[in-house]
């Protein structure tokens, strides 16, 4: 059974414990792989997690001459390679979202692995497995659309839709309603 990481943007509230979660997670040499960012902060106090979106064909490792991004069978895309990376920063450049970010001393690119040693045994990502709003959820097809079905109307927006405000189809499902239709929080 497949599952996504689904992102329903209008649920974050900037609580951050995503942020520590990733730091948590193995292999993340407690760095954070993904990011809350905050839309307008001296006018409201709308947040959304920033994170890679798992292009299906991403931008990153097509843009990587020494191929050292990797893609799972389950389209995850990985972190560099660190026998493979050469530093060109190419991949930094290339991503459409500027998710990728480069390590200096490491010489070497890091960005959301999916939290792969987690997810390829059918576990949720760190992030999705604290996030108290449920902003970030990992789901199987059939919740995914469920999902679809409960905002249908012109409500529902993801990745690969009609109209799409994405870059190309992303593993990655989002939710986008409040932000498309201009509608603000309450807090």
């Amino acid at each position: 059974m497949k599952q996504h990481l689904y992102i329903e943007m209008d649920n974050c509230i900037g609580c951050r414990s995503c942020l520590a979660a990733c730091t948590q997670c193995g292999g993340h040499d407690e760095r954070n792989r993904n990011y809350v960012y905050d839309v307008n902060p001296l006018v409201t106090r709308q947040t959304i997690p920033l994170m890679c979106l798992h292009c299906v064909n991403p931008a990153c490792a097509r843009s990587c001459p020494a191929q050292a991004i990797q893609i799972t069978e389950e389209g995850a895309v990985l972190s560099a390679l660190v026998e493979k990376c050469i530093g060109c920063q190419n991949c930094t450049i290339a991503c459409p979202y500027g998710i990728p970010k480069f390590d200096e001393e490491q010489n070497l690119m890091y960005k959301c692995d999916l939290c792969y040693d987690r997810t390829k045994e059918g576990i949720p990502p760190m992030c999705a497995s604290v996030c108290p709003t449920n902003t970030l959820q990992w789901l199987s097809e059939e919740e995914l659309a469920a999902k679809k079905e409960q905002h249908k109307l012109g409500k529902w927006t993801a990745s690969h839709q009609p109209y799409d405000p994405l870059e190309g189809e992303t593993n990655v499902k989002i939710s986008l309603p409040g932000i498309l239709q201009g509608k603000q929080k309450l807090f």
